[in-house]
Parts: C-alpha cells; sequence; structure tokens
C-alpha cells in the first residue's frame, strides 16, 4: 500500500508540476489559434463581427450544421499580392538572420573569450538600450535616417558625400531597424553556447600545429552550432511578422506579411482573409521547426 500512494501521489505531484504550462498554452496559444482558424474557413460580413457564424443550428431539424467556406485560401493563392508579401517577409528575415548572425557572433565570442568579472558588465551594454520601449527606438531611428539627420550631416560634414543620401523610407532602413531591434536575440544564445566550450580544445588545436583561423573553423564554430541555429531562429521567426519597424522606417517601400495583415483586419476589416493569411504564415513557419526537430532526435538517437 505504501508503494502504491508513493507512486499516486508522484503522478499527482507531476501533474501538478505540468498542469500550469499545459493551461498556459491551451489559453494563449491553443485557444487564439482555434479561433482565428475558425474565421478564416468564414466569410465576411457587414455586422459586428464582421464575419459570418460557422455553426448554424437548424431549430426545425434540430441539427447542428458547420459550413466551411475555403474561398479565402483560394483567394490568397489567386491574388499576387499575398505570395509578393509572403516572399518578401522571408527575404527580408533571412538576409536581417544573416547579417545578425556576421554581427552577432563576434560579439558574442568577445564576451565568452572575456574575463569571467567582465562579461556581466558586456552583457548589461548589450541589453541596456532594449531597456527603452521599441517606439523610442525605432522613432530615434528615424532622427539618424532622415536626409537633415545624424547620419547625413556627419556624412556631408566629413566631406564622403555631397548631398543627402535618402536612407529614411527605403528597404535599408528596414534592414538598419530590424538588425538593431533583434540583434541581442542572436547573441545571447551564441553566448551561451561559446561559454561552455572547453577552451583546453583550443589549446590542444594549437600544440598540433593548427592556426587560430583553422582552430576556430574546426571547433569553435562546429561546437557552437546549436547556438547558431537557436539565434537564427529566435530572429527569423518574429522578424517574419514584424509590422513596427517596417512600417515606421520603410513605409509602403517594403511589403512584408505583417502589413498585410494589419489592412486586411483594421482597414479592409475582411477578418476571415486576414485569418487565412495568419494560418498560412503559422503553417509555413512551423513545419521546417517541425522537420528540424525530428532530425536533431533522429541524430541524438
Amino acid at each position: 500500500m505504501s508503494n502504491l500512494y508513493r507512486q499516486i501521489q508522484a503522478r499527482m505531484g507531476k501533474t501538478f508540476v505540468l498542469l500550469p504550462p499545459y493551461l498556459w498554452m491551451f489559453l494563449f496559444f491553443l485557444l487564439p489559434f482555434g479561433f482565428v482558424l475558425k474565421i478564416s474557413f468564414s466569410e465576411s460580413i457587414i455586422a459586428s463581427p464582421p464575419f459570418a457564424a460557422l455553426f448554424e443550428y437548424d431549430a426545425d431539424e434540430g441539427i447542428l450544421n458547420a459550413v466551411f467556406r475555403l474561398f479565402n485560401y483560394q483567394y490568397l493563392i489567386e491574388d499576387s499580392l499575398y505570395f509578393k508579401a509572403y516572399l518578401g517577409s522571408f527575404k527580408v528575415a533571412s538576409i536581417s538572420t544573416v547579417i545578425c548572425l556576421l554581427i552577432g557572433y563576434p560579439f558574442a565570442l568577445a564576451i565568452a573569450r572575456s574575463p569571467k568579472a567582465q562579461q556581466p558588465l558586456l552583457l548589461l551594454a548589450l541589453m541596456l538600450p532594449f531597456w527603452t520601449s521599441l517606439l523610442i527606438r525605432v522613432y530615434a531611428w528615424i532622427g539618424i535616417l532622415r536626409q537633415d539627420g545624424v547620419l547625413n550631416n556627419i556624412l556631408l560634414w566629413v566631406g564622403v558625400i555631397d548631398e543627402p543620401l535618402l536612407l529614411l523610407q527605403t528597404t535599408f532602413a528596414t534592414y538598419v531597424g530590424v538588425v538593431y531591434a533583434y540583434l541581442p536575440f542572436m547573441v545571447l544564445p551564441l553566448y551561451a553556447t561559446l561559454e561552455k566550450q572547453d577552451l583546453t580544445l583550443l589549446e590542444a588545436s594549437r600544440d598540433l600545429g593548427s592556426s587560430p583561423i583553422r582552430s576556430f573553423f574546426d571547433i569553435t564554430l562546429p561546437l557552437s552550432l546549436a547556438g547558431i541555429i537557436s539565434g537564427s531562429m529566435l530572429v527569423f521567426i518574429p522578424v517574419i511578422g514584424e509590422f513596427v519597424i517596417p512600417t515606421l522606417l520603410s513605409g509602403e517601400s517594403t511589403l512584408m506579411i505583417g502589413r498585410v495583415l494589419w489592412t486586411e483586419f483594421f482597414n479592409n476589416r475582411d477578418w476571415p482573409v486576414a485569418s487565412a493569411v495568419a494560418i498560412i504564415m503559422l503553417a509555413v513557419l512551423i513545419i521546417p521547426i517541425i522537420i528540424f526537430q525530428n532530425q536533431q532526435a533522429k541524430q541524438e538517437g
């Protein structure tokens, strides 16, 4: 009886521990996802809320009918605007992720190889600007990139350019803002991976005659692959749906799916089409993650 009681107690304790995260996932992911999925099969109408009911109850026959409408997804396939928006989002997210990796890897390596006493201070210096609001920081970049802004004035004063450059309201401004906003999401996973590496492997590599560059590509880089993948996902996935930075820094010059979603929801009031756009975007993002996790599990096995 004592063993049975202990097993029941252990299972109950495990259930109580796992219940809060499962409940959190249900309330803040599965439930909203189900609501958006339901709207995507609905039809836009002039009402509040602006979509038709998915389930209709026939009082005469006492039957609950479900009416699934697929023309929202068909509309996305036929209209090239949405394909261009998806393509533009993937382009911006991919290029921004590569730039963040090229800039963030040296940052993370320098912090990881610095003395232990200095590492918290360097991490604080990296995170300190991000304690302020994103909107304030984006508006600061508007003041830097506009034609009479700080950057153009410096370039004119140095003599590099003869007239102000058009930097704001361009795709270049989007890349600058996105890289600036998401760089810590790349640096921190890389730092966590690089900081745990065994430095004696580098010493052994040098003793065997390898140059520092050869040691980096043979030891440091392969051992930091997990941090590279984690940081790249933390940057790539949220940038896909980014709305604030492209809207403020590039306006109409950069077409991304986040702006299309905003337009469909709030300007056109077409919630079913906007929900279909969101569902497709989520499906496109989840599939590569699932495939990657399965490959990782096979390799570990």
